[in-house]
């Protein structure tokens, strides 16, 4: 058995009607297609599924190397949990123009409906123009039927909260939050995995594959959508240099940042899971038993689980760290 290594996957780039040229431009991912708006960068979602794109077991998919190293690969209490099943879809996100207004299910309602995990997901903005802005949860306390007249009359983004952003900001959004990525905005986005989407407010933009306007799930979403209001949506934390600072510990996945600008040493011996670090500022060495392995803004690499000691270097790096 060929022993493992941190693995790099081949990006998969999806073109979306709101997607721009950053991902290819500035992270260098290879495509000759303009309008690039996601990078999928490790996915177990049927029909994109993560191929390996260095060392041994190059060329192997993802799903190979669960079925082949089991709690190896992702951790004994993972693989008992989610068998060959990934548990998380990892993406970098290009929003030339903004994206639907949307809601993800739950997990019983994505399991009863689409015999699928729900999506709860995390933001960290990388990139955004000076004026960006989010649009998550609502800005005052509405009802469904509240609700339900704000999007017949066209004034749903009137009772919507608005967010202006700026690089390093983090937004954890649970399954039932509204939201949506405004323009000019790149980030990282850590979710399970899932792509089950509930469109409720599209701009009245058309295709121009289709020449339609986009298929909305007006009411799909009304049982989906938390209508509380929260003080706070944004996600609060202290970044620490050299040392991993907590951003999101959910049940789904954890997520800490990790400002570089040393060598520090890593041990995973206690964690008993993956590890994923995703580059979003910067670049920096991973040193694993002699062999360096580089990784630059916009790129991920995953740690197995037997990887239990590893040193990270680098002059300026900003890296998100996800594990479960």
């Amino acid at each position: 058995m060929i022993p493992l290594y941190p693995i790099k996957f081949e990006p998969i780039l999806k073109e979306r009607i709101w997607g721009g040229e950053k991902l290819i431009k500035t992270f260098k991912k290879e495509s000759d297609k303009i309008n690039i708006g996601e990078s999928w960068e490790i996915s177990d979602v049927e029909g994109s599924i993560s191929v390996v794109s260095n060392g041994d077991l190059k060329g192997k998919s993802l799903r190979d190397l669960i079925k082949e190293f089991k709690g190896e690969f992702v951790g004994k209490k993972v693989y008992q949990q989610f068998g060959e099943e990934f548990p998380i879809l990892i993406k970098f996100i290009d929003a030339k123009t903004p994206l639907s207004i949307q809601v993800h299910p739950n997990n019983e309602l994505a399991k009863e409906r689409h015999n699928s995990f729900g999506k709860n997901e995390m933001w960290y903005i990388m990139d955004c123009d000076e004026d960006a802005n989010i649009i998550v949860g609502f800005s005052k306390e509405v009802s469904q039927s509240d609700y339900v007249k704000a999007l017949e009359n066209g004034s749903v983004l009137d009772i919507l909260n608005s967010e202006k952003i700026k690089t390093g900001d983090t937004f954890y959004i649970p399954t039932g939050r509204v939201h949506a990525i405004g323009a000019g905005t790149v980030l990282a986005e850590i979710q399970q995995t899932s792509d089950i989407t509930y469109r409720i407010y599209d701009y009245e933009r058309v295709d121009a594959l289709t020449g339609k306007q986009r298929e909305l799930h007006t009411d799909l979403a009304l049982d989906a959508i938390d209508y509380k209001l929260y003080d706070s949506y944004k996600t609060k934390y202290d970044l620490v240099e050299n040392r991993s600072s907590k951003l999101v510990d959910s049940p789904y996945f954890k997520t800490n940042i990790i400002d570089l600008n040393d060598k520090i040493e890593k041990d995973y011996s206690k964690l008993d899971s993956f590890v994923i670090y995703m580059c979003v500022e910067g670049s920096f060495n991973i040193d694993y038993e002699g062999q360096l392995y580089s990784i630059y803004k916009g790129e991920t690499i995953l740690l197995p689980a037997t990887i239990s000691q590893i040193v990270l270097e680098s002059n300026q790096a900003k890296i998100v760290e996800v594990y479960l």
